[in-house]
This record gives structure tokens, sequence and C-alpha cells, in this order.
């Protein structure tokens, strides 16, 4: 899974840590996700998506989604 939670929290000048206060986990969290070395449950996302102002969509690209946009760039 690919995030963009670096490039949005970049926007809002916030720290991994000022972060992970916001949605109540660890600064560890962030940065596992923000490598995409971690699946979010979906309130998880919902609450990183709210705390960034932006949707779950934006901010996570699912490895079914990163497959079938190959495909179509592709053709």
């Amino acid at each position: 899974m690919k995030t963009r939670i670096k490039e949005f929290r970049a926007r809002y000048d916030l720290t991994q840590d000022d972060l992970a206060q916001m949605v109540g986990v660890r600064r560890e969290t962030i940065v596992f996700l923000e490598k995409g070395a971690y699946n979010p449950s979906l309130s998880l996302a919902v609450k990183v998506a709210k705390a960034l102002k932006a949707t779950v969509d934006e901010l996570f690209v699912f490895e079914k989604d990163e497959l079938r946009l190959e495909k179509v760039a592709r053709k």
C-alpha cells in the first residue's frame, strides 16, 4: 500500500508526532503508515483522513488499486 500522508502532513506543517497525537496513536504508527508497512484499520484511516482534511481515497492507494492503475496506464 502506498500513502500520501507525508505529503498531506507537509501541507499543514505537521510533524509525525503532531499527527499521531491528533489521531490517538504512537508516532511509530505514523512512520509505518507513511512507509506503507502497516495497513490501518478503517477507523484509523478515517481518523487520519479527517485530521489531514482529506478523504481515505486521497491518502491511501491499496495494492489492488495500484495493479488496476498500472494496467490502465499500459493500454
